[in-house]
C-alpha cells in the first residue's frame, strides 16, 4: 500500500485483512480482540467513573444521559421478560452499550488507523470488531448457552427433552418436533450473529468505496467524497444504534422465551 497508488481490488482486500498470527481454524485476529477488550475496558471503566460520581439532588448531564438509557433498556427487558431476573438486565445493557462502542468504529475515517498502524510498523489493522464473524458468532453462541441454561432452569433436563418432542406439532408427530425445534433453536445464535455481521460488513465495504474516490484513476473528487462521507455517516449512526438495540432485545426475547415452563412455552 506504501508504494505507489494501489488498484481498488487491492485497497479494499488490505482494509479487510486482519493483522493475525496462525492459520485455519488456530487464526488468532490480533487487531479484532484488541478493539473487543479495549472497548470492552472502557465500557467498565466509564460505568465505575459515572457510579462513583452519582448525585442524587443535582446529576450532571453525562449522568442524566446514562440514567435515561439505563431505563430505556430496563423497560424494554420488562416487557419481553416475564420475571425480574438478577443477570438480564445488566446483561442487555451491556449487550447495548458493548456492541454500540463496537459499531461505532465504523464511523472512525477508514484510512486513519490503519495508517497510524503504518506508523509503528503493522502492514494490516482492521478496527471494526463487529465486521468479524468471529465476533458476532462469539457473542451469539454465548447467548446461545445462557438460553441452555434457563431453558434447563425453567424446564429441567426432562421438561427440555420433552419440548423437543411434542413441540410444535404435539406428541404423536415427534420426529418432525425434533427437527423443527431443533432448527427453531440454532436459528437464535445463527440469526443474531449474521444479522449484525451482515449489517456492519455493508456499511464498511461502502466507507470503503466511497474512500476509493479519491485514489488515483477516479480523478480529484474530494468534494463528493466528503459529502457521501458525512450523508453515510449520519445514516450509519443510525444502523449502528439500531443493530445494537436488535441484539440486545432479541436477547432478552430468547433468554425470556427460555425462563417460561413447558406449558407456556
Amino acid at each position: 500500500m506504501a508504494t505507489g497508488t494501489p488498484s481498488p481490488t487491492d485497497y479494499i482486500n488490505h482494509h479487510l485483512h486482519n493483522l493475525q498470527i496462525g492459520e485455519g481454524f488456530w487464526t488468532l485476529k490480533i487487531d479484532t480482540v484488541f478493539f473487543s477488550v479495549l472497548l470492552a475496558a472502557l465500557l467498565v471503566w466509564m460505568g465505575r467513573a459515572i457510579g462513583k460520581r452519582l448525585q442524587h439532588d443535582t446529576p450532571s448531564g453525562l449522568q442524566n444521559w446514562v440514567e435515561a438509557i439505563v431505563e430505556f433498556v430496563d423497560g424494554q427487558v420488562s416487557d419481553v421478560f416475564p420475571n425480574r431476573d438478577k443477570l438480564v438486565g445488566p446483561l442487555a445493557l451491556t449487550i447495548f452499550m458493548w456492541v454500540f462502542l463496537l459499531n461505532f468504529m465504523d464511523l472512525i475515517p477508514v484510512d486513519l488507523l490503519p495508517w497510524a498502524a503504518t506508523l509503528v510498523g503493522l502492514e494490516y489493522l482492521k478496527v471494526v470488531p463487529t465486521t468479524e464473524l468471529d465476533t458476532t458468532f462469539a457473542m451469539a453462541l454465548t447467548v446461545f448457552a445462557l438460553i441452555i441454561i434457563y431453558n434447563l432452569r425453567s424446564k429441567g433436563l426432562v421438561g427440555y427433552l420433552k419440548m423437543f418432542l411434542t413441540h410444535p406439532f404435539g406428541p404423536y408427530l415427534f420426529p418432525v418436533n425434533v427437527v423443527m425445534t431443533t432448527i427453531e433453536e440454532v436459528a437464535k445464535p445463527v440469526s443474531l450473529a449474521l444479522r449484525l455481521f451482515g449489517n456492519l460488513f455493508a456499511g464498511e465495504l461502502l466507507f470503503l468505496l466511497i474512500a476509493l474516490l479519491s485514489l488515483g484513476g477516479f480523478g480529484a473528487a474530494w468534494v463528493p467524497q466528503i459529502a457521501l462521507g458525512t450523508l453515510w455517516a449520519i445514516f450509519h449512526i443510525l444502523v449502528i444504534t439500531l443493530q445494537a438495540f436488535i441484539f440486545m432485545l432479541l436477547t432478552a426475547v430468547y433468554l425470556g422465551m427460555a425462563s417460561q415452563d413447558l406449558e407456556h412455552h
